[in-house]
């Protein structure tokens, strides 16, 4: 057995980094992730890597867009607010088929919002996340252990088909310690022959660029990247079901409000309730096939969110009006508590559907 070392989240998000070869961070400070920034600082440097605070968080994009340019697996990180200001750096970036990491761990907003942990950057992250048609594969952690392996996952995923990834946690699971085991496998770094390294060795010059003036040439490589992204949504999807075998109710929720729904789960079974949850893994591509399933048989499906309601709608476009799905959900930075979540599941095995 692996030997586990006790780690914040964020921590656990930096060091998993490291194992998956990012020598190069940039950054800036904002609560509550400042501790991924905080661990490169110190850690980089010891191992040969590059830490910069950069002077904003758009500067700090910008980085990540050149040293990704170049070839080398490169991470970010921010909460929302800041996530927001790196939104047209994501985008060139998507425009030039560039891969890197970004971690998001959220907080209240809009605006400043507040310093608590948050869902509410679903839409922002899952359906695309600035301007111009692209996807990012978006994974979420309901785990310290997860935030750990996800970590390396998005860095291969990322490499394998030239997008951004992005962590899209929560403040909670960011500052939250458990043990973690960092023995994990890794994936050799995949051969980038697009990269802009120089050509001393005789091969043609490469360009990264996001500028295409020719309509028909843009519009030509939107519709590639979008056939790439298909294969994605056919390979990628990942998700866990808990209890779901005999189910007639089901819970959607992914990061720390799935923790607390397994709780009234385990609570609702006790009471001879069968309800069961579908953990969203990947976000982004969504998992349509597992709710549309599961609204073959069962008679509700209760979303529950720390937002005012973002993935329901992926979840009622999933099932395509089979079921009835309601929202159990808090805001603001608050957190549903599990006797909230019972109380929507007696609910629905009473029959409401509200």
């Amino acid at each position: 057995m692996s030997e586990k070392v006790l780690m914040k989240g964020n921590e656990a998000i930096a060091e998993a980094a490291i194992k998956a070869g990012c020598r190069h961070y940039f950054g800036y400070p904002i609560t509550p992730q400042t501790e991924i920034a905080a661990y490169m600082a110190k850690r980089m440097p010891k191992i040969g890597g590059t830490f910069l605070q950069a002077e904003s968080e758009i500067a700090a994009i910008n980085m990540v867009y050149g040293v990704s340019a170049a070839g080398k697996r490169v991470m970010t990180s921010s909460s929302s607010p800041g996530i927001s200001l790196k939104g047209e750096g994501i985008s060139y970036m998507a425009g030039a088929d560039l891969p890197a990491l970004i971690v998001n761990v959220q907080r209240g907003g809009p605006g400043l919002g507040g310093i608590q942990p948050s869902q509410s950057d679903y839409f922002q992250a899952t359906k695309g996340g600035a301007h111009g048609d692209f996807h990012m594969i978006v994974l979420a952690p309901a785990s310290v252990q997860e935030m750990a392996e996800l970590t390396v996952k998005g860095f291969e995923l990322a490499d394998k088909y030239r997008v951004t990834s992005m962590i899209l946690a929560d403040g909670t699971m960011g500052q939250m310690m458990e043990p973690v085991s960092l023995d994990f496998e890794l994936a050799e770094e995949v051969e980038k022959p697009w990269a802009v390294t120089g050509t001393k060795m005789g091969r043609k010059h490469n360009i990264v660029n996001s500028l295409f003036l020719k309509p028909d040439q843009l519009e030509k490589t939107n519709i590639e990247r979008f056939e790439r992204y298909e294969i994605i949504k056919q390979n990628e999807v990942r998700y866990e079901e808990y209890l779901m075998e005999d189910a007639e109710i089901c819970i959607a929720a992914f990061g720390i409000a799935a923790r607390v729904a397994r709780n009234a789960i385990d609570e609702a079974r006790k009471q001879g309730i069968k309800v069961g949850l579908i953990r969203p893994i990947t976000l982004w591509p969504f998992p349509e096939k597992a709710f549309a399933d599961a609204s073959n048989k069962v008679k509700q499906i209760i979303s529950v969110e720390l937002s005012m309601g973002q993935m329901i709608e992926d979840i009622r476009l999933s099932v395509n009006g089979k079921v009835p799905v309601t929202l159990c959900n808090r805001t603001g930075g608050m957190i549903p508590s599990p006797e909230q979540v019972l109380k929507a599941i007696i609910n629905a095995n009473e029959g409401g559907n509200e």
